[in-house]
């Protein structure tokens, strides 16, 4: 397994080694040992989760408040999306940057996101299955997020803005702004 740390502190682009031959294919997906070995960073997820999309829907930027904050590991099963994380921790190099990323079925790429980045993704095949971990669960009351449009992030999504299909909770969120203070590095 190949870890690459990107320019945002703790967050991590992941290219498992394939093991490929006329039966198919097999890869470690994560091991928790050789991650922490690699990292630094001690990850417990506790929590699964996975979605089917079409293509065009945006599904974010997603942030759990603390004490209820998040790591991710996120992977695409089939299709291709591009991933996009925003540093939120207050004090970091990268704080209220935004960092993006292809990741599809086939080049099996996967991102560590720390705790503090808020997350999101859109679907460019015409569909898609998304997987991913998370060390905390799933708590409503500490839910929040940002716009995808958010002016000061200028998050280009590859696919043109008309297209896109949102839910109406990701419609409501707030701004870059309003997600300030929320977390520090």
């Amino acid at each position: 397994m190949i870890i690459e740390e990107t320019r945002f502190p703790g967050l991590f682009v992941i290219q498992p080694k394939v093991f490929e031959d006329e039966r198919g294919y097999f890869f470690e997906s994560f091991s928790a040992a050789n991650f922490e070995k690699a990292t630094g960073v001690k990850a417990d997820f506790v929590q699964h989760n996975q979605s089917k999309s079409s293509k065009g829907v945006l599904r974010g930027l997603h942030f759990q408040r603390e004490p209820y904050a998040q790591a991710k590991l996120v992977r695409v099963l089939s299709g291709t999306i591009l991933d996009v994380v925003v540093d939120l921790r207050e004090g970091s190099p990268t704080y209220q940057q935004h960092f993006s990323i292809e990741m599809s079925a086939e080049d099996k790429k996967q991102l560590f996101v720390p705790r503090g980045f808020a997350h999101g993704f859109v679907i460019l095949s015409e569909t898609a299955e998304f997987f991913y971990c998370v060390d905390r669960p799933y708590a409503p009351n500490f839910d929040d997020g940002i716009r995808f449009d958010d002016s000061s992030l200028n998050i280009d999504w590859k696919l043109d803005k008309l297209s896109l299909i949102l839910s109406e909770k990701d419609k409501g969120l707030g701004t870059l702004n309003d997600a300030a203070g929320k977390f520090k590095f």
